[in-house]
């Protein structure tokens, strides 16, 4: 312990999530450094953002937030959203010296003495009472197993690697994943790709008409309950479905997004199917989302039987000096903001009272 520096809170990753809840937490008397600190295991400012591919525009981001207390405005549609959030979030980190400490991996989280949390860093260990975890789910990219797929000849990538469409030209591209990303990167793959192929485990659902707050009420209610049972959460849109915009409309006219069923294996050329259909592919391209970056808790023994973690609000069931922010129903940008406002508020009761080991 002789080398362990001691805080109130400390909070893990800087992206929307983390900065929210730092945000609150200066907001409501405590110091950076002295009473919390913040850990990001990024080379920059951005989150996760600063690694989206450069055709991902700030024009096509939907549903950003701007963080509290200090709105993005005057934003370029044209440009990458990567430039526009990073200098964003460089901004706000400067304007309420939020002192984030980067690039810094957070190995493992364990029970300590007097009550009191370990968190063990790449720059030593941190001593707190309580955690705000903000760690998202960009870092742990969900790769499908199936079977041939470590005898295919041509290149497999996840949408965290995915480089632009320009990348594709004259390939043939088997797009996997029925969400937004899915959609995205065949829409953009098309003019550029010799052939693209859409397959989904299930049908894709689009939605008609606007996203009203109601539904988006009731998209967060479902993903919420999954993780009060302890449930690995949902995305909103595997919930509320896909908005079925213009340009989704034109690529489903077009036969770009023309959904086939999974496929049961990969070959050395391509994918097949049991009735004997086969696609040549030169890519697979698995847009198959993300898993909560959460391993890192794992000493706490936090998982449910059911594999997830059982949250009430941003608080962790089995450990109250634990708070998940940016996980399952504060995913979302909006969400983000709202979590790290109550998560605060959840551990100044906790702080207030005398610490009680879990």
């Amino acid at each position: 312990m002789n080398n362990t520096r001691e805080v109130e809170v400390v909070v893990v990753g800087a992206g929307q999530a983390g900065l929210s809840s730092a945000y609150h937490l200066r907001r409501t008397g405590f110091e950076p450094e002295r009473d919390f600190v913040v850990l990001d295991h990024s080379p920059a400012a951005g989150g996760a953002w600063q690694f989206r591919w450069p055709s991902l525009t700030y024009g096509k981001v939907h549903g950003m937030h701007a963080l509290p207390g200090m709105e993005l405005t005057g934003a370029d549609p044209q440009r990458p959203s990567s430039e526009v959030i990073a200098e964003y979030f460089t901004a706000y980190e400067r304007a309420f010296d939020l002192r984030v400490r980067r690039p810094v991996d957070v190995r493992a989280v364990r029970e300590g003495e007097e009550g009191r949390l370990l968190v063990e860093t790449s720059d030593g260990t941190w001593s707190t009472r309580a955690l705000i975890n903000a760690t998202g789910t960009w870092d742990r990219p969900f790769w499908p197993r199936y079977p041939g797929q470590e005898t295919f000849r041509g290149r497999q990538l996840h949408t965290a690697q995915y480089p632009g469409p320009e990348a594709f030209a004259g390939l043939r591209v088997v797009v996997v994943g029925g969400g937004a990303s899915g959609t995205q990167h065949l829409m953009e793959l098309a003019p550029y790709a010799a052939a693209t192929t859409w397959v989904t485990r299930r049908e894709p659902v689009f939605r008609e008409g606007p996203f009203t707050e109601d539904i988006g009420r009731e998209a967060v209610a479902l993903v919420e309950e999954r993780v009060r049972q302890g449930l690995p959460p949902k995305s909103v849109v595997s919930v509320t479905g896909l908005p079925l915009s213009d340009a989704v409309r034109q690529a489903i006219a077009d036969g770009v997004l023309d959904r086939q069923p999974m496929f049961d294996r990969i070959t050395p050329e391509g994918v097949q199917w049991n009735d004997g259909r086969q696609v040549d592919a030169d890519v697979i391209l698995w847009a198959t989302g993300f898993r909560a970056a959460v391993d890192h808790l794992a000493p706490l023994k936090l998982r449910e039987p059911g594999g997830g973690i059982r949250v009430e609000g941003t608080r962790a069931v089995a450990d109250p000096r634990v708070h998940l922010v940016g996980y399952g129903p504060s995913a979302s940008t909006i969400g983000a903001n709202r979590a790290g406002r109550a998560a605060v508020r959840d551990i100044r009761r906790l702080l207030a009272a005398a610490p009680v080991a879990a």
